[in-house]
This record gives C-alpha cells, sequence and structure tokens, in this order.
C-alpha cells in the first residue's frame, strides 16, 4: 500500500500513544491530535486519507466533529473510523447515521484496528489500484506510467503524471496548494507552495496543445480542480 496519512483525533494521551505506535509499525504515515478542533486545523492545510476519530472529546464531540465534515463537499468522500467505549446498537446506529465509514469499540485488538483501517482505506481508494483511470479521452495508465488523450500519447513530466493522476482520481474537488503539495510531494520533502503554481502552468501548457487546458481549473482564493464537466463539453 502507498504511504496513506492518517490523522488520529484522540484525547487520552494513553492510547494516542499507542496509535501512533501501531499505526505507525504498520507503516502508515500518521499526525495525531487531542481534540477535534486541532483536527480542523490540520484538515486546513492537510487532506489525510483517513481520519481515525473518537467519539467522546473535549468541547466538540467525535460524532459531531464527523457529521460537521460530512456537510462539506471536500469531506464527504474521507473516511472516518470511529473509536468509542459505547458498543450498544442504538450508538453504532448513530455513529453509521453521521456518515462514518466504520466502528470500533474499546478495547481493541491492534492488529483488527490495522486490518479495518487497511480494509476501509481499499474500498474509498479503489480507483487508485486501478491500472487505468479514466475522464473522458483523457487516460491514465498507472502501471506503464502514460497519459493519453484519445489516442496520443501526451509527453508530461513525472512531477506533472503524479499531479494529473490525482486530479483524475479526485475529480470535481477543490484543492488549496499545501493539499497538493502534500499529496503530490509528500509531506517529507519542503517545496515552496508557488512550486504548484508552476508545475500547473506547464501541465496547462501541455494541455492546451489538445485543447483541454480547461480541465484544470483556477478557484480563486483557494487553490484548482480537474473538472470533468470541461471533459463533457
Amino acid at each position: 500500500m502507498p504511504n496513506f496519512i492518517i490523522l488520529v483525533v484522540e484525547d487520552e494521551d494513553a492510547i494516542r500513544e499507542m496509535l501512533i505506535v501501531v499505526l505507525e509499525q504498520a507503516g502508515f504515515n500518521v499526525h495525531a491530535v487531542s481534540t477535534a478542533e486541532e483536527g480542523q486545523h490540520f484538515l486546513n492545510d492537510t487532506l489525510p486519507d483517513l481520519i481515525l476519530l473518537d467519539w467522546m472529546l473535549p468541547n466538540i464531540s467525535g460524532i459531531e466533529w464527523a457529521r460537521r465534515l460530512r456537510k462539506e463537499p471536500i469531506y464527504q468522500e474521507l473516511p472516518i473510523i470511529l473509536l468509542t467505549a459505547r458498543g450498544e446498537e442504538e450508538d453504532k446506529m448513530r455513529g453509521f447515521g453521521c456518515g462514518i465509514d466504520d466502528y470500533m469499540t474499546k478495547p481493541f485488538s491492534p492488529r483488527e484496528l490495522v486490518a479495518r483501517l487497511r480494509a476501509v482505506l481499499r474500498r474509498s481508494s479503489k480507483h487508485q489500484w486501478l491500472p487505468q483511470i479514466t475522464a473522458g479521452d483523457l487516460t491514465i495508465d498507472t502501471e506503464q506510467h502514460r497519459l493519453t488523450i484519445g489516442d496520443q500519447v501526451v509527453e508530461v513530466s513525472p512531477t506533472e503524471f503524479r499531479l494529473m493522476q490525482f486530479f483524475m482520481t479526485h475529480p470535481d474537488k477543490v484543492f488549496n496548494r499545501t493539499q497538493l503539495l502534500d499529496q503530490v510531494w509528500g509531506r517529507s520533502v519542503y517545496i515552496e507552495e508557488r512550486t504548484v503554481d508552476v508545475h500547473i502552468r506547464r501541465l496547462r501548457k501541455i494541455l492546451e496543445i489538445y485543447n483541454r487546458e480547461d480541465v484544470v481549473q483556477t478557484v480563486r482564493g483557494f487553490g484548482y480542480r480537474f473538472s470533468t464537466k470541461k471533459i463533457n463539453e
């Protein structure tokens, strides 16, 4: 599996530290906070692949924060696993009712947690495992690392290929520069945000040759979006 980013929101220090160890040993990139407010602050800069969320948090409960996130288009498909000491069926129904993807009752087995987490990621990211990703007449071949428009092979750099792959697997969603840096370049690499603008301009210039420059749109005041509407026009 890729190096997925997991946001852990857990206010109990011992459990939070245990989750960090377990998930990092399983190969995940972990960011852990203790409140929903801190979690939201992280989301403002970085889009994780999954949130591991405790129900009972100070100020804003996990279930209330999950409900708020599901109202925002950018977070509607973000996988959320709820952790809680509440194991009654009614509590589980409340959790699923606010849009969570899975539910684990404390205490839990670390091995089962990792297995459940991977299963949710596979379901939510199934398009990323396909050898080909298609949007209109644009096709990304993830095995051959090739972008085609119609029957024409488009010459792009490795970074521009990764940008297109990310955009095409997240169509019609808006991402800011920090989120794109994190998802395309990786969190371990320090690159200035304006680098994103440079690569977007290069990518559009290449797509312009095929009259497809409008598929990568600028959303004023926020960032960029891959528009499937423009493909179909």
